[in-house]
């Protein structure tokens, strides 16, 4: 059969069914005393470790083992990690396991395209001032012929 106890809340002792006194702050808390002396000793205000007889003076002067020799049990942060706005999760792993000569071997390729896109721009821009003369030279042969059609006419009047 198990018997419930109770800890005595200045001494710490064990409080068997039928010992001690409770008594209630006026805050609503709840302290239990073994006998008049713990209580009058905590009205006191009196420290529980500077009395030897109590618990608390015992673990403080090291007379009582305690359970401190148990490792604690840490709660490991684990990583998360999270997608960057742009770039989802799995690339980031992929990107991640790659290797050095990989890495080098995209960005001389991607070097390679900008390099073939940045000369496609300039023979495009050398094209156009080309196809813009040959406008201004249709444009001129035009002017010419609208000319040369006036003074027809003109030469035809004057006849």
């Amino acid at each position: 059969m198990v018997i419930k106890t109770d800890l005595c809340s200045f001494s710490e002792w064990r409080i068997y069914p039928g010992h001690g006194r409770r008594f209630v702050a006026k805050d609503g808390r709840l302290f239990y005393y073994l006998n008049q002396k713990s209580r009058a000793f905590s009205a006191r205000k009196i420290k529980s470790q500077e009395i030897q007889w109590t618990v608390a003076w015992r673990r403080l002067n090291k007379k009582i083992k305690t359970d401190e020799g148990a490792k604690k049990r840490r709660i490991r942060n684990l990583k998360v990690q999270r997608a960057i706005v742009g770039i989802s999760l799995e690339e980031i792993r992929r990107r991640r396991k790659e290797d050095d000569k990989t890495r080098k071997a995209q960005a001389e390729q991607a070097a390679r395209e900008i390099k073939d896109r940045k000369q496609k721009q300039i023979e495009a821009q050398k094209k156009k001032p080309a196809a813009a003369q040959k406008v201004a030279q249709k444009a001129e042969v035009k002017a010419q012929q609208k000319a040369q059609k006036g003074a027809a006419k003109a030469n035809k009047g004057k006849k």
